[in-house]
């Protein structure tokens, strides 16, 4: 729950890390998050892969105590909620059995939202139309269905609030054929169920889907991370040729100063519309992708801490278009996003670092009491 005034730092989750039967259809039984990861191997001298876990090993988000141990180590750091993504089928979810189980144990109390992955499931790990293993398909009944089957998840009391109303994002909503009758009819549906209203929020992660989305029915984006907004024209520290490229697929990546992307994030003005800010402790999609992968080279915490502080400046700008009394959100990309190198849980090469530089800014970006003066007399 976003109390007045407070910050709420909500990190992305992924729940792709326990096995389900068309996973085990599609890329071998037992397949989950972690077979990408552990086939990971360098692309260049330097090259930071394979990206190991640290403190919460090789977990199986089944299971409650990996949940809890999460949850535990993300308020340690200041996060104030999960975004998991959701995956919503015409009915069929995938991957829901962590949230589930949340909501079936009541454990652990930490707070959470949703976010509707709404992409078709491909080979390529694209989310585009082709190799498409279960395609999104739209309509109104389904629309009413959907937000009928949140329904436990939106009325949890650890469900993420503001001023009472559920936060509930949607990945592609350029993908609806019609956004705003979508989200009129989820707003009217929770407000048959008694709640104040929903505060939805469409993620920014497409060229696409940048723009004002309030006449779409939402109250304010959110800046997903990276954002080819604010990744370099063209890559400055590994300049790829297309006879290199058909020499070997290594060199068909596009690879990135970590630093170059921050800068240049931090010199965009603000949009003029409500727009949650986003930033990334780094990305490294090679484990997903052997060729063409996106790698941003040289991460830090350091770099990272001082866009989060800027990020968390830009939220309290943001809150005042959105004027809820409820305080700023930012944006983190992600909690376990190992497959794409960008992950604040630990891992053995930063420790708990990212954590421990998430704090920090968070700590930072509190106002301090004056003390006290003594008065004679």
């Amino acid at each position: 729950m976003a109390e007045a005034g407070e910050l709420t730092v909500v990190a992305f989750h992924l729940p792709q890390f326990h096995p389900i039967p068309e996973n085990d259809e599609w890329w071998g039984p037992g397949f989950t998050e972690w077979t990408n990861v552990g086939k990971a191997r360098p692309q260049f001298r330097g090259h930071y892969q394979p990206h190991l876990p640290a403190d919460l090993g090789y977990y199986d988000l089944r299971l409650p105590e990996a949940r809890a141990a999460q949850s535990t180590l993300a308020a340690s750091a200041g996060i104030g909620a999960f975004a998991y993504y959701h995956y919503w089928f015409n009915g069929r979810r995938l991957l829901e059995q962590p949230v589930e189980g949340i909501l079936r144990l009541g454990e652990p109390e930490f707070p959470f939202m949703l976010v509707w992955a709404n992409e078709n499931w491909t080979r390529t790990w694209d989310g585009g139309d082709r190799s498409i293993l279960m395609e999104q398909r739209y309509s109104a009944d389904d629309d009413l269905a959907h937000i009928r089957a949140l329904r436990p998840a939106l009325t949890d009391p650890r469900y993420l609030c503001r001023d009472g109303r559920p936060v509930l994002g949607i990945y592609r909503s350029s993908r609806l054929p019609d956004a705003r009758a979508t989200t009129d009819r989820w707003r009217a549906e929770a407000a048959r169920w008694g709640l104040p209203g929903l505060h939805l929020v469409r993620i920014e992660s497409f060229r696409d889907e940048r723009g004002d989305p309030r006449p779409l029915g939402f109250d304010a984006s959110v800046h997903f991370q990276p954002s080819s907004e604010n990744i370099p024209p063209s890559p400055r520290w590994f300049r790829l040729r297309q006879r290199a490229r058909r020499l070997s697929s290594r060199y068909s990546h596009r690879v990135f100063r970590y630093d170059d992307l921050v800068e240049l994030a931090m010199s965009l003005p603000d949009p003029s519309y409500p727009r949650w800010p986003g930033v990334t402790p780094g990305f490294d999609n090679s484990a997903r992708r052997r060729v063409e992968a996106t790698i941003l080279h040289g991460s830090s915490p350091s770099t990272y801490q001082r866009w989060l502080s800027d990020a968390i400046a830009r939220g309290a700008r943001s809150a005042a278009l959105v004027d809820d009394g409820a305080g700023a959100m930012v944006f983190v990309n992600a909690w376990n996003e190992w497959g794409e190198g960008n992950h604040l849980e630990p891992d053995r090469r930063h420790g708990r670092a990212f954590l421990e530089a998430t704090r920090a800014a968070i700590e930072a970006s509190r106002p301090r009491s004056r003390p006290e003066v003594a008065v004679d007399g």
